[in-house]
C-alpha cells in the first residue's frame, strides 16, 4: 500500500471532536520522524471532505497549516467541538486520538 494511502486509512480513525499530531500519526504508520511527510502529504489530500487532515495539529498544540487556509481549519475544528484560544487547541492533551 502506497504511504500516502496508509496515512489517510488511519487518519479515518480520529472522530469528530478529536484531533491527533502529525508526529503521532506517522509514529502509527510506522515512519520515524515522519511529520513532515505526513504534512506535505496532507496538504496534497484529494479527498479533505472525507479524509479528515483538518484534525491533524502540531505538536505544541497550534493549529498548524491547512491547504484551504488555517481560517477555514480553526472553523472545522470549531464546528467539530474543539475549542480554541487563537490559534491553540484547549484541552489539547484530553483531545488528543491515541492510535
Amino acid at each position: 500500500m502506497k504511504i500516502d494511502k496508509k496515512i489517510y486509512k488511519k487518519l479515518l480513525q480520529v472522530p469528530p471532536g478529536k484531533i491527533t499530531t502529525y508526529g503521532e500519526l506517522s509514529r502509527a504508520i510506522g515512519l520515524h520522524n515522519g511529520q513532515r511527510l505526513i504534512g506535505r502529504i496532507m496538504k496534497n489530500n484529494p479527498f479533505p471532505v472525507i479524509v479528515p487532515c483538518h484534525r491533524v495539529v502540531k505538536s505544541d498544540g497550534k493549529v498548524g497549516g491547512y491547504a484551504f487556509g488555517q481560517n477555514i481549519k480553526k472553523n472545522m475544528l470549531l464546528n467539530e467541538g474543539i475549542k480554541l484560544d487563537r490559534d491553540r487547541i484547549v484541552d489539547f492533551e484530553e483531545r488528543k486520538y491515541r492510535f
